[in-house]
């Protein structure tokens, strides 16, 4: 099987959904951590709206930008958004689901459950950010190598 030709195919939305589902086959067949219920709550609802104020910010600007949101063709965006949110990260919306899955996690309260963030992380690097970047690189050019060089991947 080519790699490559899972580049740009399940959509990030739809990562996080499965590989929460996998956090929490992997907590229910496990042990806990040993953390009270208000913790976990507390931590989650932390990760949580942290993660759903960066993907709304994103949003914002992606919707100011009149530009495509749609992660699985990136080479349809008509505007290289670099203000707002974008200025911390060139991938504010995936910041925001890892998150998502660290808030998740920590109301499983469990150490396998973390491994999924883990992967989310390495999945989106390779089959859905390094494509995108190479889309906005071809389409942007050198405005999105300076934006490159200046702002960093996740956070």
């Amino acid at each position: 099987m080519n790699l490559s030709s899972l580049e740009l195919k399940i959509p990030p939305a739809a990562q996080v959904v499965v590989i929460g589902g996998l956090m929490w086959l992997m907590a229910a067949i496990s042990r806990e951590f040993l953390l009270p219920l208000a913790v976990r709550w507390w931590a989650a609802f932390l990760f949580i709206g942290l993660g759903m104020v960066l993907i709304l910010a994103s949003v914002w600007q992606f919707r100011r930008a009149h530009t495509t949101l749609t992660p699985l063709e990136p080479d349809a965006a008509s505007a290289l958004v670099t203000s707002g949110v974008y200025r911390v990260s060139r991938n504010p919306i995936y910041a925001g689901f890892l998150l998502w899955l660290c808030g998740w996690g920590c109301y499983l309260a469990n150490p396998y459950a973390f491994i999924g963030p883990v992967i989310f992380v390495i999945y989106m690097n390779r089959f859905q950010i390094l494509p995108e970047e190479r889309a906005l690189r071809e389409r942007f050019g050198a405005e999105y190598d300076s934006y490159f060089r200046l702002v960093r991947r996740w956070l």
